[in-house]
């Protein structure tokens, strides 16, 4: 079965899902490739998402419509324990 695709994104890091997401969004039939399904949006490689910087740039993009905010949400990457060491 052959398929025609308008736009291919190869990669699903946060740079491929958005770029996948956007074309999709305006209407352009999207394939997003990647090596392993089990990792779409995983973003390892930038675990500091956060911060005044770039939490002002994803809650921008968060307003266009993009995802690297509820993806950065769903891999638990600002989840941190503070002052562990401290209280009862």
């Amino acid at each position: 079965m052959q398929q025609n695709y308008e736009v291919a994104v190869i990669g699903a890091g946060h740079a491929g899902c958005e770029a996948a997401n956007a074309t999709a969004k305006m209407g352009f039939k999207t394939l997003l490739l990647t090596i392993n399904f089990n990792n779409i949006a995983f973003m390892p490689c930038n675990p500091s998402v956060g911060g005044p910087g770039k939490g002002t740039l994803v809650r921008e993009v968060d307003a266009l419509g993009g995802l690297i905010g509820r993806n950065t949400d769903r891999c638990h990457l600002q989840m941190r324990a503070l002052n562990t060491q401290k209280g009862p």
